[in-house]
């Protein structure tokens, strides 16, 4: 640790030099928004697919003199009380001629105006809304042809050749096919009311083109239509929905303990088209929603098939990675069906809403019964479940007070309630308390929590941020939970604690810093040498996180960061991580097309506990956060070619080498070696 805090102390004082610079230069920072959002958690199908969304939205900004209410609020960083400002600006004193008028606004600080501007713009030129005659389909229509294909460069072992007499006894060592990812999507949209396509990709090592499978091993097709008189929203085939703060259903990211500490609302209800390539997280069949008035009314029905191993109509749980390369995996694709149905009645108003959300759902002749252990006592089996909630926010000035509570089939409740404070401009603060009952089930829900479901949990969270001076900002956050039954890992009711402080430094448009610690934890099981009894021990981490990015040219962007970390068991040595990263970003300041990104980074920690993540940029519209342990190094370049003015090509290259081993990965993963290079390539048309 003292060496980190040399480095840290270095980078500082040699950075410094450039924080004034002058150079106008547009940094992604709702890339590095991101990119904490995914420090903070490992669902990573969900931060995708977050990525993705913003990705999107990037490309089709929202003119900012029209922008409404319903399209303020699908930007995560943005909250209430910014968005209610910015809109009563504009009524009162028109339309804005220029972007940097946003700096008028009393709750838009420099770090919240920096994240916006990406996705807004400002035009004299207000597009009215066009029919929907094929005219005006066939030619203000846009269409989107993405091609993306992967490949690691090193062979792994379940691609290796084995004789047959060894695959006959064990045919779960060899991958069933080609060692390449690949995918094809394509979209239509039509002045974002009508949105249209497909998806269809295959995983590496899944078959393609073999004696096993022809085609792509996942389609996807979505028909979504939008903010038509009364019909708010119409989705037909593949779509995701979101009701409440989560406890029933969300196909969202779950916004939790990240440095945006006092927003943790969730915002979006409804439904959306779903056009990831994630296989799992989406309903298939038909949704809509109609408006009466400040009344929505929503129903939605899906069907579709899903992955499990059965036996007797019996399977113990869903398979859920979307991953079908073994024989395992296909013995278990798609072999249970699952229907869900219900609906959603919301009233509200700018002050006030209240939502009521009811599901069911349904395996048919299939019954959910996992294992018998302790830890699982209280989870759900069966054949059908129910679930209902009712939603609710009240808001005034400066407080605002929102919540869910839920109940399942077996009678269980939970609840999760907030109260958000804004006594001025440059502070808030928020606590919210969460009660999720042992023996609440809900398959699809998705809230604030520590664990991965909305169950055995009870907790409070708290959090606040300041504003004291203009660039600076103060982020606090304190989680305290309890899980009142067993989990996994853990063999009796158990607790913990999280912390968090972050200082953000913003002095101009070219320099942004900040320094965070996190300090958390949790009980789990441990057992001591020549002790046979199981004991239930706290384990501590710190985290010591710093970040500054910078330009001292034109047409360059540096971005510098530093972690440490510090892992403690009882039964084991203090285990320590560190890594230290560069990026360097380049867009042309001509007429050239292109755009460059380089990575470099180093790392060396104890092991597995004290592994480290880091963002590095990744082709359009996917997100790449590897963690690393051990000591190496890693490499990474990437770039952005505009052939045509409607076509492009992205590509990257990334190598890790490691000083510290000779196998990388295991079992069928494994690649004999110290060195691991991938290539991540997209071809897109936009006609």
């Amino acid at each position: 640790m003292r060496r980190l805090f040399i480095i840290l102390s270095i980078i500082l004082l040699i950075n410094s030099y450039y924080a004034n610079s002058q150079v106008e230069y547009s940094v992604d920072k709702w890339m590095e928004y991101v990119e904490e959002l995914a420090l903070e958690t490992e669902d990573t199908e969900r931060i995708e697919s977050l990525y993705a969304d913003l990705s999107y939205l990037t490309e089709h900004p929202f003119e900012l003199n029209s922008v409404t209410e319903e399209q303020l609020k699908r930007l995560p960083f943005l909250s209430d009380r910014q968005i209610e400002q910015l809109l009563s600006y504009q009524k009162r004193y028109g339309k804005m001629t220029s972007i940097y008028e946003l700096k008028n606004i009393e709750e838009m600080d420099f770090q919240t105006i920096s994240l916006l501007l990406p996705f807004i713009y400002i035009s004299d030129v207000i597009v009215e809304k066009r029919l929907f005659t094929v005219k005006n389909l066939l030619k203000y229509g846009r269409n989107d042809l993405q091609i993306r294909y992967d490949q690691c460069f090193q062979q792994k072992k379940g691609y290796g050749e084995q004789p047959d007499s060894i695959l006959q006894r064990y045919p779960n060592r060899k991958y069933w096919g080609e060692p390449f990812y690949h995918s094809l999507r394509y979209s239509y949209n039509f002045d974002d009311r009508l949105q249209a396509g497909f998806v269809a990709e295959k995983d590496a090592g899944e078959p393609f083109w073999n004696q096993y499978h022809k085609g792509y091993d996942f389609y996807s097709a979505h028909l979504f239509l939008k903010n038509i008189n009364w019909l708010k929203s119409l989705a037909i085939g593949d779509y995701k929905m979101s009701f409440g703060q989560g406890l029933v259903i969300s196909n969202d990211f779950s916004p939790s303990r990240t440095a945006v500490v006092a927003q943790a609302e969730r915002r979006t209800n409804g439904f959306r088209r779903h056009f990831s390539t994630n296989e799992q997280d989406f309903f298939r069949g038909v949704a809509s929603t109609i408006a009466i008035k400040n009344l929505d009314i929503s129903v939605f029905y899906s069907y579709r098939k899903m992955d499990a191993a059965v036996d007797n109509l019996t399977f113990t749980a869903l398979k859920t990675d979307g991953l079908h390369r073994l024989q395992r995996d296909w013995e278990k694709r798609k072999t249970i069906t699952t229907q869900v149905y219900g609906g959603n009645i919301r009233y509200a108003t700018p002050h006030f809403h209240v939502g009521l959300t009811a599901l069911s759902y349904s395996f048919g002749k299939f019954k959910m019964d996992p294992d018998p252990k302790p830890y699982n006592l209280f989870y759900f089996r069966g054949s059908n479940n129910l679930n209902m909630s009712v939603d609710y926010m009240l808001k005034s000035n400066r407080i605002k007070f929102y919540g869910e509570t839920a109940l399942s089939k077996n009678g269980a409740v939970s609840t999760l309630n907030a109260l958000q404070l804004i006594p001025a401009s440059y502070i808030s603060f928020l606590v919210l308390y969460r009660y999720y009952d042992r023996r609440y089930q809900a398959l699809f829900g998705n809230a604030f929590s520590q664990g991965s479901t909305v169950q055995n949990e009870q907790g409070v969270y708290m959090g606040f941020q300041l504003t004291p001076v203009a660039r600076w900002k103060l982020s606090v956050y304190a989680d305290l939970f309890r899980f009142p039954w067993l989990k996994y890992g853990t063999d009796a009711p158990s607790g913990g604690q999280e912390y968090m402080a972050q200082i953000d430094y913003t002095p101009s448009k070219n320099f942004s810093t900040y320094l965070r610690y996190k300090y958390r934890q949790k009980e789990k099981n441990e057992t001591y040498e020549n002790d046979n009894l199981l004991k239930i021990n706290f384990y501590k981490q710190h985290r010591l996180r710093f970040q500054q990015v910078y330009n001292f040219s034109s047409p360059f962007v540096f971005k510098t960061t530093l972690e440490g970390i510090l892992f403690d068991e009882p039964v084991k040595e203090l285990s320590k991580g560190i890594m230290i990263s560069q990026s360097i970003g380049w867009r042309s300041t001509t007429a050239l097309p292109l755009q460059m990104d380089g990575y470099l980074a180093w790392f060396h920690t104890d092991d597995y506990g004290s592994r480290i993540g880091s963002y590095e940029k990744n082709i359009l519209y996917a997100f790449n956060m590897p963690s690393f342990y051990g000591n190496g190094m890693r490499f990474a370049f990437t770039f952005r070619l505009d052939i045509w003015k409607s076509l492009s090509l992205s590509a990257k290259l990334a190598h890790t080498h490691y000083l510290d081993r000779d196998l990388i990965g295991t079992d069928t993963e494994e690649i004999s070696g110290s060195d691991k290079t991938d290539l991540y390539a997209l071809l897109r048309w936009k006609f």
